[in-house]
């Protein structure tokens, strides 16, 4: 697994497919902790000295919620969390744009085409640039195609929204619509599907937490997930997606409250970047900073630089319509 070795850690994707690999047949049974798979040796993983993978200490005995990247399995199948959940989050986030988009005085089909492309061309974009970006990986092993769904990265989420964003803005021209009502009437949809999208990463162990012994600390058990997200096994670390998530499920009540009380097109969309980028700032503090990308010798992390131009670009929006509105009333 050496195909996005600059997107995961590189010890993990280095040894994992070996020691994931081992047929059952030759693992000590002594050897394998509750919760783990057959064929998985944790004798391996503390021969092999990675850090906070060492599966030897029984598990059963960690007083921590424990957490995994499979929801459930349809025989050889594994349906996985993180996809689940992010599936939830767009279906119900087009079903609150229905809504939405009536009382933001939107067209509720033409909101259902403009997500659909938007989800579209960013999910399409962002695998893309990651075949681009590990194109002699992919071409030397081409099955490692079928894993790209299970990689999340900062970098892959900002192409994403970017490509999203842009098809959105192109889609809403050509159709003559309304950006800033159009944008207030996906304020609080986008802000759902994120909360979704941040259960599902607390399922799956992307984007974990740091170490930490709080009493509603999580420690992920499945081999899984460190194969797929680089997540530490058996250390329990903040869920600091669950705070993520529970703060935009937040945002996106209150946005769903105030949208019939804004006073100008624009408001609420701005409300929702000034949100979003607050609850991206704060929860960063408590992320997991690998891979993440350091900042001025450490005092940022690449996602909270961007998170203070979400917020710049809020309050910007918020002081145009309110600059609009006024300069409206001096000369009415």
């Amino acid at each position: 697994m050496h195909v996005l070795r600059g997107l995961r850690n590189q010890a993990i994707a280095r040894h994992l497919p070996e020691l994931w690999r081992k047929p059952a047949a030759e693992t000590d049974p002594a050897h394998t902790a509750p919760g783990n798979p057959p064929g998985f040796d944790a004798a391996c993983f503390e021969a092999r000295g990675l850090r906070g993978l060492s599966a030897i200490t029984p598990l059963h005995t960690v007083s921590f919620p424990r957490v995994h990247p499979v929801l459930f399995h349809l025989g050889a199948l594994l349906i996985p969390s993180y996809g689940a959940m992010a599936a939830i989050g767009i279906l119900l986030a087009l079903m609150l744009a229905q809504r939405t988009a009536r009382r933001a005085g939107v067209a509720p089909t033409q909101v259902w085409n403009l997500c659909v492309i938007a989800l579209f061309a960013a999910l399409l974009g962002s695998r893309l640039l990651l075949i681009a970006l590990n194109w002699h990986d992919v071409v030397s092993h081409p099955l490692w195609m079928f894993g790209l769904p299970t990689i999340h990265h900062p970098l892959l989420i900002l192409a994403g929204a970017i490509l999203g964003g842009l098809a959105a803005w192109v889609y809403a021209r050509t159709q003559h619509l309304r950006v800033l009502d159009t944008a207030d009437a996906l304020a609080a949809p986008i802000s759902l599907g994120l909360a979704c999208e941040q259960f599902g990463a607390l399922l799956a162990g992307s984007s974990f937490g740091t170490e930490s012994h709080v009493p509603w600390a999580v420690v992920y058990t499945s081999p899984l997930a460190a194969r797929w997200s680089g997540t530490p096994i058996g250390v329990p670390l903040h869920p600091v997606q669950a705070y993520a998530g529970v703060a935009f499920l937040t945002l996106s009540i209150l946005l769903l409250i105030l949208l019939p009380a804004r006073r100008q097109p624009g408001d609420l969309a701005g409300m929702a970047l000034m949100g979003a980028g607050v609850i991206v700032y704060i929860t960063e503090i408590w992320r997991n900073w690998e891979g993440r990308g350091s900042l001025f010798h450490g005092a940022l992390d690449g996602p909270q630089l961007a998170a203070l131009f979400l917020v710049l670009a809020g309050a910007l929006m918020l002081r145009e319509r309110r600059s609009a509105q006024l300069v409206a009333v001096r000369n009415g």
